[in-house]
Formats: structure tokens, C-alpha cells, sequence
């Protein structure tokens, strides 16, 4: 089974239990790097050392013995989907896959009985689903009964906060384990293990200089699959047993994604950066965070707003110019719109 049968759900005509958990999560010559690349054992796994440690919930899991469902909370590339592929190797085929996407609640409910079936001959049911943030509260009201019971053992993942995405009841009767961004030197890790592995791009025997590398991982952003599809592109640039450059990176990847969402925590998270750091005179970190806000498409009235409020509410009296000149920047922006509204704003 491919990859994408993943997020389908079982077909019709064939029982959920004749779905190989092993093959889920299947690849082929053709595939990304980053899907070649997926780890197969706990060894491969970079970062989450404060999930995966010996004697932590998420580390019983993904060897076969944990016994609590678990919500994965993360920013996108540090482990969500590799996790539940490990789990869907203890497992077997015990191991369903749903996506929030394009499965309802009648798919929710198929999977619940057949576990129920499941458990009567003693064989426990792995429920991992994608993106269970975009279920309705019916969809996981649906599944609340068989996680309390222990019938499923949920394995979620969500790169939005759960406290306003996951219904209460859902949350209370799992674990919340957050992943974080992976480390500089996780990426360089990964990006030398692809280079190096049969899997990966070994048999083309290319290298990569150490600046090309740094500059890779910085493109990146703590992002391991944006990390291994940089390479890919840059790779595909090089002649077998040639070498990749900071030039090769410039000339195949030429602009980072700056991981930021309007409607998400991002939003949030962003813009309070950007006013501690001015309420901190932190010039650098605020002209950043507002270069995050601005490159992401942040509507300026929304950046001018905040300014204003910080001249009005956090410096008041302690300089009386600075509302006047927020007040002034805002109509500036108002007037001559993106692009230019960034320098008026800076």
C-alpha cells in the first residue's frame, strides 16, 4: 500500500484488519527524499529527547508497552508522522490511519467496532490520526467512549494548538506531548545521513561543503522534511560524486518559508515577540519579527494597530513623541500600502 492509502482510510471491500501496518507508510524509488529518509528504529530518530528517553510515555509507546493515548503537538517536520510510523511497526496490523482531511464520523465509528472485535480476541487497535485539529467537536465526540475505554489507543497529530483546536473532553483522557523545532545540529545530522545512506542519496557519493550546509539548515528552520527536500533540490543540481556549494543552495533554493499563519498560534506567538523585544529595546529582534510578520503577508494595519497600542499603553509619558510618530507610521502605511508600508513600520 502507498503512502497516500494512508490518509484514506480502509477501502470498501477490505476488512481494517487486513491492512499491514508495516506497508502504511511505504515508499519506492520514486519517492521523496524525505519519505525515503523516514526513520525506521528509535536510533534514527534526531531530537525529542524529552519525549523519547528511556522510561518516558512516548518511548513505551513506540516500543509496543505504552498504555495512554497521546496528542503529538508540534510545528511541521520534527517527527509527528515518523513517530506513529514506528508505532505502526510495533503494532502490525493493528495499526488504522485516518486524516481529519477526508474521513467523517461514519469512518470513525467503522474503525471503533472493528476494534471492539479486535479486543475480544485480545488484539489491541492503534488509532493514528493527521490533522486532528481540523476534526469537528461531532468527530471527536465520536471517539471518546473507545479512548476512555481503552477499546483505541489514540495517537493524534496537530501542528495547532490542541487547547483551542482539541475538544476538552478528548484532551482530559489523553497525554498533551509537545515536539519542538529541531536543533542546528539535528538538520546537519539528518542532511549527512541522507548523503551517506542507500536510502537516501548514497549512490550518487555527493558531498556537500560545510558552509553549503550551514546555509541549508538555515533555510530550514528546525524543519527536518524541509531540510531533506532543500537537499533533494540541490542535489538534483550535482553530477554524481560532485559537490554541493553555497551557490548550488542559492541557485535551487533561493527563499526561506518563514513558518508563520494569520489565523494560528503563529500569529500570536509572532507579534508578542515583536513587542517585548521593543518593550526590551532589543532593536535587531524587533525589525526580525517584524520582517517575519511583513514577509508572511501580515495585513500592515494589523502591525500599525499594535504599535500604536505599545506607544500608548507600555511607554505613555516616558516618551510622549513615541504615539505621535506610531500614529504617523500607521497613516504612512495606510497611504502607500505593501511594499513600502515596511519602511514607515521599521
Amino acid at each position: 500500500m502507498s503512502q497516500d492509502s494512508l490518509f484514506g482510510g480502509p477501502a470498501p471491500e477490505q476488512s481494517i484488519s487486513a491492512l499491514p501496518g508495516k506497508n502504511l507508510f511505504a515508499t519506492h524509488a520514486g519517492s521523496p527524499l524525505a519519505a525515503r529518509m523516514r526513520p525506521q528504529s528509535l536510533d534514527e530518530v534526531v531530537g525529542q529527547e524529552h519525549l523519547l528517553a528511556p522510561g518516558k510515555p512516548l518511548r513505551r509507546l513506540v516500543e509496543g508497552s505504552g498504555e495512554a493515548s497521546v496528542i503529538l503537538y508540534g510545528p511541521p517536520g520534527t517527527g509527528k508522522t515518523t513517530i506513529a510510523s514506528l508505532i505502526a511497526s510495533q503494532m502490525g496490523q493493528n495499526f488504522v490511519g485516518l486524516s481529519a482531511l477526508d474521513s467523517g464520523v461514519k469512518q470513525v465509528r467503522e474503525v471503533i467496532t472493528h476494534a471492539r472485535q479486535e479486543l475480544i480476541h485480545g488484539r489491541r487497535t492503534v488509532l493514528f490520526i493527521d490533522e486532528v485539529h481540523r476534526f469537528s467537536k461531532p468527530q471527536q465526540d465520536a471517539l471518546l467512549a473507545a479512548v476512555e475505554n481503552r477499546t483505541v489507543l489514540l495517537v493524534a497529530a496537530t501542528t495547532e494548538n490542541p487547547s483551542f483546536s482539541v475538544v476538552a473532553p478528548l484532551l482530559s483522557r489523553s497525554l498533551l506531548l509537545q515536539l519542538h523545532s529541531l536543533s542546528d545540529d539535528d538538520l546537519r545530522g539528518v542532511a549527512k545521513r541522507a548523503l551517506e545512506s542507500d536510502r537516501g542519496l548514497g549512490e550518487r557519493n555527493i558531498r556537500i561543503n560545510d558552509e553549503a550546509l550551514d546555509q541549508l539548515v538555515l533555510l530550514a528552520g528546525g524543519d527536518a522534511r524541509r531540510t531533506l527536500t532543500y537537499l533533494e533540490a540541490a542535489a538534483e543540481a550535482v553530477d554524481d560524486g560532485g559537490e554541493i556549494t553555497p551557490q548550488t543552495v542559492t541557485d535551487n533554493v533561493n527563499k526561506a518559508v518563514v513558518r508563520y499563519d494569520r489565523d494560528g498560534d503563529q500569529h500570536y506567538d509572532v507579534v508578542s515577540a515583536f513587542i517585548k523585544s521593543i518593550r526590551g529595546s532589543d532593536v535587531d529582534a524587533a525589525l526580525h519579527y517584524l520582517a517575519r510578520m511583513v514577509e508572511a503577508g501580515e495585513d500592515p494595519r494589523f502591525i500599525a494597530r499594535r504599535l500604536i497600542v505599545h506607544a500608548s499603553e507600555d511607554i505613555g509619558m516616558a516618551d510622549p513623541t513615541a504615539l505621535q510618530v506610531a500614529v504617523a507610521a500607521a497613516e504612512a502605511a495606510q497611504l502607500i500600502g505593501m511594499p513600502e508600508a515596511r519602511i514607515p513600520l521599521a
